[in-house]
C-alpha cells in the first residue's frame, strides 16, 4: 500500500477511532478471505467502508469490473481517495445505516463486503446497514464481514429478528489485528417463506 494511503489511514483513526475501528489497514491475507467467495458471477457488488480500498483491489483482482462496483464510505478523505483510485466505481459518500432511504441500486446485488466496525455501532444502526443490504440483494446473495472480536459481530437475537445466520468462513491470524470474516445470509426458513 502507497506510503499516502497508510498516512491517510492513520490520520482518520486519530481523528476518529470508533468511526475507522482499526488500528492499522487491512492486510492482503484478509482481503484474500473476505473476497473469496466472490466473482464476476457476484456483480453487482456492494463494499460498506472500503477506507483505502484494500478489499477493492482485492475485489477486481476476482474478476469484479470496477463498473459493478457501489462503494459507500463515511469518511470524506477515503472518499476522494477513492473516487481517485477507482474513477469508474460509483463512489457514495454516506452512512451506510442511509441506505434504505434512498434508491440506489437498479440491479439486485450478488455480494456486499463490508469493512464498517459494526462492534462499534449501535444495535439500531446494524439492524438498519443489515436490512437495507439484504433488501438490495438478490436470492442466494451474501454479506460478508469481519470482525477483530471473537465472536460473529452481529448478536444471535439480530440476526434471528432479521432472518439471518451467520457462519464463520475463516481467520486471518497474521492481520494487524487478527481478525475473522463472517458469511451473513438469508436463513433456510426465510429462502423458503419467499418462495
Amino acid at each position: 500500500m502507497a506510503t499516502q494511503n497508510v498516512l491517510l489511514f492513520f490520520r482518520a483513526l486519530a481523528l476518529n477511532p470508533f468511526r475507522v475501528g482499526a488500528i492499522a489497514p487491512s492486510g492482503a491475507d484478509l482481503a484474500s478471505l473476505i473476497t473469496s467467495e466472490i466473482s464476476q458471477a457476484s456483480c453487482p457488488v456492494l463494499e460498506l467502508g472500503p477506507g483505502t480500498g484494500v478489499f477493492t483491489e482485492a475485489l477486481l483482482a476476482r474478476g469484479v469490473s470496477e463498473r459493478d462496483l457501489t462503494l459507500i464510505e463515511y469518511g470524506s478523505d477515503f472518499m476522494r481517495l477513492l473516487q481517485s483510485r477507482f474513477p469508474r466505481a460509483r463512489v457514495l459518500w454516506m452512512d451506510a445505516a442511509w441506505m434504505a432511504s434512498y434508491d440506489l441500486f437498479e440491479e439486485r446485488l450478488g455480494a456486499v463486503v463490508s469493512g464498517l466496525p459494526l462492534l462499534n455501532f449501535p444495535p439500531g444502526k446494524v439492524s438498519a446497514i443489515l436490512a437495507a443490504a439484504f433488501g438490495a440483494l438478490r436470492e442466494g446473495g451474501a454479506f460478508y464481514q469481519f470482525t477483530y472480536g471473537t465472536k460473529c459481530p452481529v448478536s444471535k437475537s439480530l440476526l434471528d429478528q432479521l432472518g439471518l445466520q451467520a457462519a464463520c468462513m475463516g481467520r486471518v491470524l497474521l492481520n494487524i489485528p487478527p481478525a475473522s470474516v463472517y458469511r451473513i445470509t438469508r436463513s433456510d426458513s426465510c429462502k423458503l417463506d419467499q418462495t
